[in-house]
């Protein structure tokens, strides 16, 4: 339609841009600095003896000596009306465009010529009309002064909102000029307030997660401000305590997954909206008496003790129902194993054990020698992983799984310490992930408080680190 107005967008907030209708508009230097300095003016009408000294540096001349610098002036208006219009009468390329060099239709209804009587006589003066959504500045000092004044959601969002449109120090191109001074220091001191309200209702709203990466900016940029200081410490904290007995926290980093490894300090039975797992030997015994065949203090005797009160023959009915349908490997004699139980299945063998509402998997990673010493090696333990996961998949209810640091106990795998058994099971999780999009929302690795200390978690951050790299590298 004829005369109608380009979409303009003008981004102050950051280095200089220009947009006409999506499409961005290059500019010479010397007409941006006439647009800088007309932004600058607030929408006020500039004359152009000012013009002169802020954008070309010239110093005033008598008026019938300066008629050269005037129509360098008139030049970069008609330039920059060009550009704000592009499509107007005047314009390159546009229909009905005059011939006549200095012609300045286009884009005077951005770009108004305007007079102003001085003392001097009639002096030319240029105003730029921008609406407040085409300039961004503008754009973003209502969205905060509306923000300011909202409730703390409102307010977060509208915040958010405006914090993204900066993309830099405001007029960048011009920084620390006379004519820029006072409308930087009004976008910056409106940025700084925007940021401390955002901090104050993130935190009001309890996402003290959302306030972190703020306060950390403004910290930084105020290193003296013992407010912003104490503001940021009071978040890690908050953010800190949160974690609780939470060690390590990632996200699996792979297409349509949506499971976290999380590494915490505590008890395994602790863990009560979890499926658990336990390690068992390839005779599933549970006896305990005397400590002869399996440890008081093993977590198969805690098993029987915490979660069957006692009752060991209910435990040991229902992993019988379970190995039903599974092969045994070989039996033992009474001679050669007069303890314990003596049919041995095999290693890798996992027995999904239902207790009040969720599963226990007792799964086969070690062998129980005749001599009542329990053996496995590197091989077994991702053996038995894989079957575990298997298991979990088809009967894990999608639930979160807790799993103990297996092979860190009697039955220890002697070529791997307790983080790299620690990394071993975060990797077989990640495999198994690959083929079981719903395996669980959360694999929670449980390490004893008493352990931690031996335990080195740096394995399983390279594995996760590894990952990522390896994924982006993919790309």
């Amino acid at each position: 339609m004829a005369g109608a107005r380009a979409r303009i967008r003008v981004k102050v907030l950051g280095p200089v841009q220009l947009e006409v209708d999506g499409v961005p508009v290059r500019l010479t230097p010397l007409t941006v600095r006439l647009l800088v300095r007309l932004v600058a003016a607030g929408g006020e009408a500039v004359p152009v003896r000012q013009l002169r000294r802020d954008v070309w540096g010239l110093a005033d001349e008598p008026r019938h000596l300066d008629q050269r610098n005037r129509n360098e002036v008139q030049k970069r208006v008609l330039e920059l009306r060009r550009a704000l219009a592009p499509g107007a009468p005047g314009a390159p390329g546009a229909p009905g465009a005059p011939g006549a060099p200095g012609q300045d239709s286009a884009g005077t209804h951005v770009l108004r010529t305007e007079q102003q009587v001085t003392v001097q006589g009639p002096e030319t003066a240029y105003r730029l009309v921008l609406r407040p959504e085409e300039l961004d500045s503008a754009r973003f000092t209502a969205i905060v002064n509306d923000a300011l004044l909202a409730p703390p959601a409102t307010a977060a969002h509208r915040l958010s909102e405006a914090l993204s449109l900066v993309r830099g120090r405001p007029l960048a191109e011009v920084n620390g000029e006379g004519f820029a001074v006072p409308f930087v220091r009004r976008l910056t001191t409106l940025q700084d307030a925007a940021r401390r309200e955002l901090v104050r209702v993130q935190t009001d709203l309890g996402r003290p997660e959302l306030a972190l990466p703020v306060a950390e900016l403004i910290a930084h940029e105020h290193p003296d401000d013992a407010e912003a200081a104490r503001v940021l410490d009071a978040l890690r904290a908050e953010l800190r305590a949160r974690h609780g007995a939470e060690l390590l926290r990632h996200r699996v980093p792979l297409d349509g997954q949506r499971a976290d490894v999380v590494l915490v300090r505590g008890d395994l039975f602790d863990q009560a909206d979890c499926n658990l797992v336990i390690g068992f030997t390839d005779t599933f015994d549970t006896e305990t008496a005397e400590d002869l065949v399996i440890s008081r203090e093993s977590l198969q005797s805690q098993l029987v003790d915490r979660l069957f009160a006692g009752k060991r023959r209910l435990l040991d009915d229902r992993l019988r129902a379970g190995l039903r349908a599974v092969k045994p490997v070989a039996t033992e004699t009474v001679r050669a194993k007069p303890l314990g139980r003596r049919v041995r299945y095999p290693v890798g063998t996992t027995v999904v054990v239902p207790v009040e509402g969720r599963r226990v998997f007792a799964t086969a990673y070690s062998r129980l020698g005749n001599d009542l010493v329990a053996r496995s090696n590197h091989a077994d333990l991702r053996l038995s992983l894989e079957s575990l996961w298997a298991s979990v998949a088809v009967n894990g209810l999608f639930k979160p799984v807790a799993v103990p640091l297996i092979g860190s106990g009697l039955a220890r795998v002697t070529d791997l310490d307790r983080g790299q058994l620690a990394a071993l099971i975060v990797d077989s999780f990640i495999e198994a992930c690959r083929r079981y999009p719903a395996l669980t929302p959360e694999l929670r690795i449980v390490i004893l408080p008493q352990e931690l200390a031996r335990t080195d978690l740096t394995p399983v951050e390279q594995r996760f680190e590894d990952l990522v790299l390896g994924l982006r590298a993919a790309d």
